[in-house]
């Protein structure tokens, strides 16, 4: 199937192409026919499935400039809302439209002011909630409602703050639920706010002859030298190191960098212009290894990362996919390398109770 298939403009064809979209993804090809008919859309793909390129396309279609705000996405991080910004803004350049990311950690005066020009805004729940208490956002014109990564926001503890949200939009529009995986939660919203919705759902497992999973058992003191030791002896491309704790993560960087590894730091304590810098730099392969927690597992659009390295195994076996996720992607082969010592051992028998990933030991 050719994007030409969907029957979307000149405009947007052209603009889908200078991206660089050769072909349509398993989720766009699902969702994009549905979603240019005006249903109701629940799409369940993994990160970097092509979901933004999905809503976008209506976005890019439908909204008119200098009409007030039409389209709203909501996301579940700064990151990620500045991410979907800039792709909506490849998407419906003929249009040169309006579109603002809002989101906290910055000053709210600016945003006010760009929430005067918009047709499309993307913002985190908590941010948009203080817009909508201080009056500094009008969202009576809008027709097409968006929740990206719905899971994750559900369990960051975002239901009241999105409720409150859909609540205060028209309840005459198009609503457009993503998500990696399909709770009772997103279940129950769905039931709660949506029209008749068409569900889509595609292959969220990982390939397992593109990505090969392997485990090394050390010491709990051995860990940073043997991560150390294979960050410079494996041929790799962009690396991630996830860690649990923004304490970890921390000392994990600070000491590859005394090791003369080119590595940098991400978590949820660092200012939002920090983070948004430290992401620009690994996506231009600046710096080779990004150190994070759990905040870079999920939304953030980073391509050629080789190698997932888990310092720590997370404690939800479902964040374990999405860390592993970000590798082996679009037909690339990747590697995920745990590091365990005892304290990691129940973790990691919770994934693998729950999936059946073959993790070979070395």
């Amino acid at each position: 199937m050719k994007f030409e298939d969907f029957k979307l403009s000149n405009e947007l064809l052209r603009n889908i192409k200078e991206i660089g979209y050769e072909q349509p993804t398993d989720i766009q090809i699902k969702s994009i026919p549905l979603i240019m008919e005006g249903k109701d859309v629940i799409g369940e793909s993994a990160t970097g499935s092509g979901k933004t390129l999905a809503f976008g396309t209506i976005i890019a279609e439908k909204i008119i400039p200098n009409h007030g705000i039409q389209a709203l996405i909501i996301t579940p991080t700064r990151e990620l809302a500045n991410q979907v910004k800039d792709s909506l803004k490849l998407i419906s350049k003929h249009k040169n439209l309006n579109i603002a990311a809002i989101y906290g950690g910055v000053a709210i005066d600016p945003q006010i002011n760009i929430l005067r020009k918009a047709e499309v805004v993307v913002s985190t729940p908590g941010r948009l909630c203080d817009h909508l208490q201080r009056n500094t956002i009008n969202l009576s014109k809008v027709n097409i409602l968006v929740l990206d990564e719905a899971d994750r926001m559900f369990e960051m503890g975002f239901i009241e703050d999105i409720e409150k949200i859909i609540r205060a939009c028209p309840k005459e529009r198009q609503n457009l639920f993503f998500s990696a995986t399909i709770s009772d939660n997103i279940r129950k919203l769905a039931q709660k706010y949506m029209n008749s919705p068409v569900k889509v759902s595609v292959n969220n497992l990982v390939d397992p002859e593109k990505l090969k999973q392997i485990y090394y058992n050390v010491s709990r003191n051995m860990k940073l030298s043997l991560l150390v030791y294979l960050l410079e002896h494996e041929k790799s491309g962009l690396v991630m190191v996830f860690c649990n704790t923004r304490r970890n993560v921390d000392f994990i960087a600070k000491n590859l960098q005394a090791n003369k590894i080119k590595a940098i730091p991400i978590h949820g304590g660092l200012s939002q212009n920090k983070r948004n810098n430290t992401i620009e730099l690994f996506n231009d392969a600046k710096v080779q290894v990004l150190v994070c927690t759990d905040v870079a597992s999920r939304g953030l659009h980073i391509d050629n990362v080789s190698h997932i390295y888990n310092y720590d195994i997370p404690k939800n076996p479902k964040d374990y996919v999405h860390r592993i996720g970000r590798t082996a992607r679009a037909g690339e082969e990747g590697k995920v390398i745990n590091i365990l010592s005892e304290e990691d051992h129940g973790n990691m028998s919770s994934i693998l109770r729950e999936y059946s990933f073959k993790i070979e030991k070395m």
